[in-house]
Order: structure tokens, then sequence, then C-alpha cells
């Protein structure tokens, strides 16, 4: 393996999959994916805690996974780039076929015919 791929797999784990350890995080930028919110209106839509939300935007915004905007005395946080979204749908895609494989492979031993003789 290069020391260039292992550079960038590096890179994008501290960068990118860092951001995405926690479910909260990829709960925020679903909800950040058709609109923009401020952290009040992110905590009453989300049932998190205001100040929870809050640290969880400070990492989101630390990887560019977030931008913020001041509108007035309100700050407002949009998605920095929508391909984060297409990305999570493709790891939630990859999920549901492993968990299909494994809901076949439980069925299939259900289905052995050592249990079916007992």
């Amino acid at each position: 393996m290069s020391k260039t791929l292992r550079d960038e797999i590096n890179r994008l784990h501290a960068h990118v999959c860092s951001g995405l350890a926690d479910p909260i995080r990829i709960l925020i930028l679903y909800r950040l994916a058709n609109a923009k919110f401020n952290v009040t209106e992110l905590s009453n839509t989300l049932e998190i805690p205001q100040p929870t939300i809050s640290r969880h935007l400070k990492v989101l915004r630390e990887r560019d996974m977030v931008q913020a905007e001041r509108e007035g005395q309100s700050v407002f946080y949009t998605l920095s780039d929508n391909r984060i979204i297409d990305a999570l749908d493709l790891l939630r895609g990859v999920l549901a076929g492993s968990l299909e494989s494994q809901g076949a492979l439980a069925q299939s031993v259900g289905d052995s015919p050592k249990q079916q003789g007992e």
C-alpha cells in the first residue's frame, strides 16, 4: 500500500470518520439535509438537550461538515457539502444489505432438516 494512500486514509479517519462516530451527529446532519436550523430548533426537533446539540455542532464545524451563519442574534447551521448525506445513505444501504443477509442466514438455519425432524 502506498504511503500516499495510507496518509489519505489516516486523514479520512481523523477528519470524517471521527465526525460521524456519534449517532447524534448523524441525526443532526440528516436534519440539516434540507434546511438551516439554529441550536434551539435542532434541540426541539431532535428532542436532545441544547448543550448536547451545541457540543456536537462544534465537532461537526471543526470537521467542516456544517457551516454556521449568523443572522441577527441567531446562528444557523447548514451542511457544508450535501455529499455527506449521500455517503450516509450509502452506508445505511450497506448495513441494510448486511442485515438482510444475516436474516436470510438465520432463516436458513431455522429451516434446517435437523430442526424440522425434532
